[in-house]
């Protein structure tokens, strides 16, 4: 085999001079939930296998290069951590938050092909792409100003599709505002109006990795009566690669489960060939931090979103969040500052997300570019004004 040659003196400077940008940017990456404080470097040897967790993780394959042992380690610590019956319920790493609610969806449709998809207006953006690609009739349903969906529109539209079984999609902790809507709320909906066909699937992007390690958590997992669930693993547990894990009731898998001769397994995932090295992370991440880690470093994050709620209000900025979450919304600041902290940015509002690299230094340092803005730029918004605080 030919020796690759090695990179041009230019070639070689444009990656440095990349890498040297991007660690710049870390400086003030605030507004979006992904924990920058990993190391895998142990891990690095696996660079050079070409893994491939081909099919499904509890079925052999004919594909050996995988590393479905240690996917199927991670898919029982998430069981557990969503209150999920071990040997009822299935699971596997996936590419992220966003392929896991595909999954989930994908489930409720062929489990019910009749069925309308009712969402909030709070949902991710990519809900709305992944019902076009399915072709699944939706309807979306209003939201309260803090994010959490509107029960009243729900039970009023869903009785206006009793015929139709209804497939809600729950956020556990929403995109801009971290609010949970209200899964008892909605069960007792469908119980009222005596729906029994129904289908919940939770998007807990960023809080199925923080309601397991706080006190009084809202209801919000299995326990809840969901029937899936997708949570990211790039996002609190941390990963140089987007990836995240979803899990759903195996008798709702079974029904699309079908047998792929070309590896020797089931097919009963969403890619085919899907990434070996995410799951080594997610398990080396629990090995060595552990649930007790995890449950410290959280505690940790929830102090420095409350300390950014008061700094922030101290500059009369609006500054919210809700009890067990990390996103403190606040009023939208310039575009300069937008652009320096990274800041998710809706309307009149943006916020930050106390993600365990955020610390107490960093909010100050903000509170300080904000302070300094405050005169120039408060009296002339160029952005819509939506919804302010009203809790």
């Amino acid at each position: 085999m030919r020796k690759p040659k090695q990179l041009s003196r230019e070639d070689q400077e444009k990656l440095d001079s990349l890498t040297r940008n991007l660690e710049k940017e870390l400086e003030h990456f605030i507004g979006y939930p992904c924990n920058t404080l990993f190391d895998y470097s142990a891990l690095y040897h696996f660079l050079k296998l070409p893994l491939n967790n081909i099919g499904d993780p509890y079925v052999p394959t004919n594909y050996h290069i995988n590393t479905h042992e240690f996917e199927r380690e991670v898919i029982e610590i998430f069981k557990k951590l969503t209150n999920a019956p071990k040997k009822s319920t299935w699971g596997y790493v996936t590419n992220g938050g966003t392929e896991g609610n595909l999954y989930g969806i994908f489930l409720a449709r062929e489990m019910f092909p009749d069925c309308m998809v009712y969402y909030s207006e709070d949902s991710h953006y990519s809900v709305n792409k992944i019902l076009r690609c399915l072709h699944v009739r939706n309807i979306m349903i209003r939201s309260n100003p803090d994010g959490t969906m509107n029960l009243d529109d729900l039970r009023e539209t869903i009785k206006i599709h009793r015929d139709v079984p209804p497939v809600i999609f729950a956020n556990i902790g929403s995109t801009m505002k971290g609010a949970c809507d209200d899964l008892l709320g909605i069960q007792k909906i469908l119980k009222d109006l005596a729906i029994k066909r129904h289908y919940i699937h939770a998007d807990a992007a960023l809080s199925g990795m923080i309601l397991p390690f706080v006190d009084k958590a809202p209801s919000w997992d299995f326990d809840a009566g969901i029937d899936s669930v997708s949570i990211s693993g790039h996002k609190m547990v941390g990963s140089p690669l987007p990836c995240g894990v979803v899990l759903a009731k195996k008798e709702y898998v079974d029904r699309i489960a079908c047998g792929v001769e070309y590896v020797g397994t089931l097919d009963t995932t969403i890619m085919g060939s899907r990434n070996g090295l995410t799951p080594l992370f997610l398990w080396y991440a629990f090995r060595t931090i552990g649930l007790e880690g995890f449950h410290e470093i959280i505690q940790s994050c929830m102090n420095v979103a409350a300390y950014a709620e008061t700094k922030l209000n101290a500059l009369n900025r609006h500054a919210w969040k809700h009890p067990n979450s990390l996103t403190v919304v606040f009023d939208r600041p310039s575009p300069t500052l937008v652009s320096k902290w990274q800041l998710a940015s809706k309307g009149s509002i943006s916020h930050l997300i106390a993600m365990p690299h955020v610390t107490n230094e960093n909010i100050d340092e903000l509170a300080e570019d904000l302070a300094g803005e405050k005169q120039d730029t408060r009296k002339n918004r160029n952005y819509p004004s939506t919804v302010r605080r009203s809790l």
